[in-house]
């Protein structure tokens, strides 16, 4: 089974690495850079759970890794450049929901490792790591939103998701500068003034990314929530909850740290070996080259 899910693995980072390749070429056909520029960030970011693996020495549970790599391709690929945020309504709010599920996943890995290391003299319990694991989640989901309004402030961007709104209740809109609300409902077309242009809005009035915002990090937390209890059941029980270690990185052993290792000497020996015996072959077409002058001009 592990032999199997290894090479499930591989078949699916070649095929999505192929995907992204053939975006790549027809998005520099079309002389969209910023797309070709996505897809080139997506085929690094590929290389996340290889970089933690052979750098960190920690061990990615095989269906965390597919998950990982699905979410990267889903959200640059399938959201940014084949347009699945504004094409499927409830495409960004599935992402943002495993994107709280595998942070906090990632967040109670760090603490329960701390928690059995015999090096710190802690025992957390479990309902404390569950909880440490929920707010290490939302803070990345929180750091997320940040970067989102920064980028649409910043650059222009939309990241933070418009929606059409059909009411307002606001205090600005006050007449008496107070702090009593003032309520539009049923609203069905907004005019918008800019520029010396008009634009017409039709079915309501724009909201400008508070909603998105808040959504995103509802459904954050939606997800946090559910990893958290399961992680309270997987060490209550201790490993044995089939769906969290399917989900948690553990730290290597030393033995699979030296196997790692060994594996990566073996790898740059073959590369050094492959290098020099493409030197040689080099040298030898050059030696061969200058003989044949050589001969030739003797010859003459």
């Amino acid at each position: 089974m592990k032999r199997i899910g290894k090479k499930g693995r591989f078949v699916l980072l070649l095929v999505l690495q192929i995907l992204v390749v053939l975006t790549m070429v027809a998005e520099i056909f079309n002389r969209n850079f910023y797309n070709v520029f996505l897809c080139l960030l997506t085929l690094v970011l590929f290389n996340i759970p290889r970089f933690v693996d052979l750098k960190l020495n920690i061990k990615l549970p095989t269906m965390l890794e597919v998950v990982i790599l699905l979410f990267i391709f889903a959200a640059e690929i399938l959201g940014e450049i084949q347009s699945f945020y504004t094409i499927f309504p409830y495409w960004d709010t599935v992402l943002h929901t495993i994107n709280g599920f595998i942070m906090a996943a990632i967040g109670f890995a760090l603490i329960d490792i701390l928690n059995q290391d015999p090096r710190f003299h802690i025992n957390m319990s479990p309902f404390f790591v569950a909880f440490v694991a929920f707010c290490f989640s939302m803070t990345v989901g929180v750091v997320w939103e940040f970067f989102e309004f920064g980028m649409d402030q910043i650059f222009g961007m939309d990241m933070q998701k418009d929606f059409i709104v059909n009411a307002i209740h606001s205090a600005t809109l006050n007449p008496n500068g107070l702090n009593g609300t003032v309520s539009l409902n049923g609203i069905t077309s907004t005019i918008v003034n800019y520029n010396g242009g008009q634009y017409v809005i039709e079915g309501g009035y724009l909201d400008v990314g508070i909603i998105d915002t808040m959504k995103d990090l509802m459904v954050n937390c939606i997800g946090a929530v559910v990893f958290s209890i399961i992680g309270i059941l997987y060490i209550k029980h201790r490993g044995k909850g089939k769906i969290a270690k399917s989900f948690i990185p553990l730290m290597k052993t030393t033995e699979e740290i030296e196997e790692t290792q060994k594996m990566i000497e073996e790898f740059k020996s073959k590369k050094r070996r492959n290098k020099n015996e493409k030197v040689k072959l080099n040298v030898g077409v050059n030696n061969d080259g200058d003989n044949g002058i050589g001969s030739d001009s003797t010859g003459e």
